[in-house]
């Protein structure tokens, strides 16, 4: 079982290497990153890079795939381009195409998520509506062979729900067990819904430009 993880400049770290912690584990999984062009590819800090040792064209059929969002590259992703073709394509071939935060972004501008329901990061969200998505603020959506995660952390949950559906539920377990996956985060500010309205009104202002292109 080959599983792809796209990488590409500015992408959220987290969001693809969560996942990979999750899905590397799985029983006869290959996990290959890929990108435009192999080489170091830089997160969206500029203080750390992943090695895609594949390009695109390298990676034609995978069963899964994996699109990291990001803090500031999301919009060119989401252009015309080798990423949305290679989605397009690839697309066809998978068993679960998945995304991270505002990746699903990436993949409802290259219309896999036309009349789905998908969730993005809390400042995104309503944003799915305009490529033909129905937004639904959940931290993992999965509708058919789709399963989309919220913001950044969530692409665990997503890692370990498509690990249960692959392999089956004792061994998303065991997994989470090795990674100790037990959340016990030390503030009550990890949702919009639960932190407090000035620090939400706060981030909403300052990554305000964090806005997609306008559907085409």
């Amino acid at each position: 079982m080959q599983i792809a993880i796209l990488l590409y400049e500015g992408f959220t770290a987290l969001d693809a290497v969560g996942p990979y912690e999750a899905l590397a584990a799985l029983p006869g999984a290959t996990v290959v990153f890929t990108a435009e062009r192999p080489g170091p590819v830089t997160a969206d800090t500029g203080m750390l890079s992943l090695i895609a040792e594949a390009n695109l064209d390298d990676v034609p059929h995978p069963d899964v795939l994996l699109v990291p969002g990001s803090s500031r590259s999301t919009a060119a992703q989401m252009a015309r381009g080798p990423v949305r073709d290679w989605l397009s394509s690839a697309d066809v071939h998978t068993s679960w195409t998945t995304s991270v935060c505002t990746g699903s972004l990436i993949l409802a501008a290259a219309g896999l998520l036309t009349g789905r329901r998908a969730t993005s990061h809390w400042l995104t969200l309503d944003q799915l509506a305009g490529y033909g998505a129905t937004p639904e603020r959940q931290r993992v959506v999965i509708d058919g062979k789709y399963v989309t995660a919220a913001g950044v952390s969530a692409g665990i949950d997503m890692a370990l729900k498509l690990a249960g559906g692959i392999a089956g539920q004792p061994v998303a377990e065991a997994i989470q067990l090795m990674m100790e996956y037990d959340p016990q985060p030390p503030f009550g500010a990890g949702s919009p819904a639960t932190a407090p309205a000035d620090l939400v009104s706060q981030l909403r202002w300052r990554y305000r430009d964090v806005r997609a292109p306008a559907s085409g």
